[in-house]
């Protein structure tokens, strides 16, 4: 009988601490990679861009405390960010060669693999839930230009005027023509208290950009992925080296073929893969157990993270 109760004690034990682990939750985003180091910013700057991570993060968190789909938390932190004009989504959209704002967005599903994607709109306030439209409410994952637009517009996502997206200080970096990609790309992914993994990205491209160019933010794979069998992936970055390298894919591949930490996949990727081909910037992911990760080649990142377990934080450099 002894030895019946022990085991009927380890077995409920067992059970509670599984349990105990299906309700955890944790939530990433990020802001933007990139030459960042203190001797460039003010101190009021910094304060400002860690107030608005961290508010950020609280629309998230509150979300999965409540018992919230991964996938809502993911949008709604996107889209805090993407109406914050620090950020490179958005309110904060860099400006093209021709003056015009090209926005684009994805989302991702770990529980199912679905996704939605939109590039290169400039009506349309929030991208990130033009993307989730795409992949709940049509057959497709992806939808550019006009068509992503009307598409919005008929699944009543706000449109507003282009100059809804005008700040000074990206028409700014326009006039300086720079030569470099203008950081602040956002992105989010979380992990909710049913196991379920989501991952979010969005971008305003880079500035002096031509020609309609995309990058990585709405490409399924390299800068977004979920899969609940691995991880959710954002990433941020000089984008073209992002998708030749399909980064977000290539750690969750890499956690599924070859049994790598979620840690050790996104540092082999963004540490030796991308940075011997100098393709810089940083990814945040979480795996299916909440595990965390916020990595970058580049000498800071705005990044947060927040966990159920009380573990949080909010950074901006390396």
């Amino acid at each position: 009988m002894g030895c019946v109760r022990y085991l009927l004690t380890v077995v409920a034990l067992l059970c509670i601490n599984s349990l105990l682990q299906a309700q955890q939750w944790a939530i990433v985003l990020h802001g933007g990679a990139g030459n960042m180091k203190k001797e460039y910013f003010r101190q009021e700057q910094i304060d400002e861009y860690e107030k608005a991570l961290s508010a950020a993060l609280e629309v998230g968190a509150k979300i999965l405390t409540e018992g919230g789909s991964s996938l809502n938390a993911v949008e709604h932190v996107v889209r805090y960010l993407e109406d914050c004009p620090l950020f490179n989504a958005g309110k904060g959209a860099v400006f093209t060669h021709d003056g015009k704002n090209e926005l684009d967005a994805a989302i991702m599903d770990g529980r199912t693999l679905a996704a939605g994607a939109i590039a290169c709109v400039g009506d349309i306030k929030n991208p990130i839930t033009a993307a989730r439209m795409v992949m709940q409410k049509s057959v497709h994952v992806m939808m550019v230009g006009k068509g992503a637009s009307d598409f919005a517009r008929a699944q009543g996502v706000e449109i507003v005027d282009s100059s809804y997206f005008f700040t000074q200080s990206r028409w700014d970096d326009l006039q300086k023509y720079l030569s470099k990609e203008k950081m602040g790309t956002v992105g989010c992914v979380a992990r909710d208290i049913h196991g379920n993994l989501a991952a979010a990205t969005s971008t305003g491209g880079m500035t002096d950009k031509r020609y309609n160019r995309v990058g990585d933010a709405p490409i399924i794979g390299a800068g977004t992925y979920a899969n609940n069998a691995t991880c959710a992936v954002s990433a941020t970055g000089h984008g073209e080296f992002f998708i030749r390298y399909t980064v977000a894919h290539d750690i969750s591949a890499l956690m599924e073929y070859k049994g790598l930490s979620l840690v050790d996949a996104a540092n082999l990727v963004i540490n030796s893969k991308l940075e011997k081909v100098d393709g810089r910037g940083g990814v945040i992911a979480v795996d299916k157990d909440g595990n965390i990760c916020m990595d970058m080649n580049t000498s800071g990142m705005f990044r947060a993270f927040k966990k159920s377990t009380g573990e949080s934080g909010v950074f901006i450099f390396r």
